[in-house]
């Protein structure tokens, strides 16, 4: 059975209150030995909390009393950077940062994110951010979710079912969301195939049925699946000492990916002519199957179809080409990272990065073709 039909039915069994379908059918006492070979490398290797990374960025480029821009981090452990020591290599931090760079405006950051928890945690953390940042909430989202699903065995329909309701929830505040797909649970190095292969379907299924669901809502998805397994694969110096999560280095990629996305969602990125785009319109379940296999592919809604997107990845300020940041007190140190307040309230600056470049990369239509929608 092709991608696009198995995310299709995921995500109707979802609408439906369905909870049924498996993700693999016949394999799926093959994922239930996956799950138990994945647990063993999760958050017991390692230990305590994300570090705190909740404050105000970016003031070092905003004009004289620009109003902050509110964004709010929710999901897993890899939303909340659980493997790095400095609250400033989150991905929290380092999108706020470069959030704060191109808009010319501070940001003030809420980071919900939780350690191992699923889909079930959403309405939760959504309820923290509306509530902390008061009447309006925030004005963009980023949500990553998905991994724990897998490992602990949420039945997809309701996985995707509870995402929904947390986009429905925070778009209904007026507030823009981009969701980071459930990323490729195949790259993570001690489990071996056919176990790896299994944990790949079963991941990029989800990921195509949470595509969907996110489009349907008015938000946007970018895959990182793909993106982050053919980066991440082989790479030790991509994780943390779990062989888990991602390392400092590991977040800055995944931030990259996210930031164009983020920044569009904003208002604050150039787009192509609509023109120019037309060649990546697809029908959204054709989209969301050819995304969970492209990393790096964003998933917006077109009318009654879904645009497919390829956005070039910028380097995040104060990031190198090899993830590493800059020296205490050159450009790239977040002024709030390591100094962390509550939204609407600074943080004490630190260096600020230099302003960016005059001009941003613009987005590029995707090219893919209609075989890449069928599961392998």
């Amino acid at each position: 059975m092709s991608r696009e039909r198995v995310a299709r039915r995921i995500a109707a069994a979802a609408a439906y209150g369905g909870g049924g379908i498996g993700l693999l059918g016949v394999g799926f006492v093959g994922l239930l030995l996956a799950e138990a070979k994945i647990a063993e490398h999760t958050l017991d290797s390692l230990k305590g909390e994300p570090p705190h990374a909740d404050g105000r960025y970016g003031t070092a480029f905003a004009a004289q009393d620009a109003e902050p821009l509110r964004f709010a981090v929710i999901g897993d452990s890899t939303a909340a950077g659980f493997g790095v020591d400095r609250g400033r290599e989150t991905p929290g931090a380092l999108l706020a940062q470069a959030i704060a760079s191109v808009a010319e405006r501070p940001v003030d950051l809420m980071v919900a994110a939780a350690n191992g928890v699923t889909s079930q945690d959403l309405a939760r953390q959504v309820d923290t951010v509306i509530q902390a940042f008061g009447p309006g909430g925030p004005e963009v989202a980023l949500i990553m979710i998905g991994a724990n699903d897998v490992t602990q065995m949420v039945k997809p329909a309701v996985s995707v079912r509870l995402l929904g309701d947390a986009l429905k929830r925070l778009r209904a505040n007026g507030t823009e969301v981009v969701v980071g797909t459930c990323p490729d649970l195949g790259t993570i190095e001690p489990v071996r195939p056919p176990l790896r292969w299994l944990a790949r379907r079963a991941s990029r299924q989800l990921a195509a049925a949470q595509s969907i669901t996110v489009v349907e809502a008015g938000a946007r998805s970018v895959s990182l699946g793909d993106l982050l397994g053919r980066e991440f694969r082989g790479r030790h110096e991509m994780f943390a000492s779990d062989r888990y999560h991602p390392s400092a280095r590991g977040y800055a990629t995944a931030a990259m990916a996210l930031l164009p996305t983020l920044c569009a969602a904003l208002g604050i990125w150039p787009e192509l002519p609509a023109k120019q785009r037309a060649e990546g319109l697809h029908t959204l379940a054709k989209a969301a199957a050819v995304a969970a296999g492209h990393g790096g592919t964003e998933v917006a809604p077109a009318g009654h179809w879904a645009q497919l997107l390829r956005r070039a990845r910028r380097p995040l300020n104060g990031i190198g080409a090899n993830g590493t940041h800059s020296a205490p007190g050159a450009s790239g140190t977040p002024g709030a990272a390591d100094t962390p307040g509550t939204p609407g309230v600074s943080g004490t600056p630190g260096a600020e990065p230099a302003a960016p470049e005059p001009g941003v990369s613009t987005s590029d239509t995707s090219h893919v073709s209609s075989a890449d929608a069928t599961a392998t």
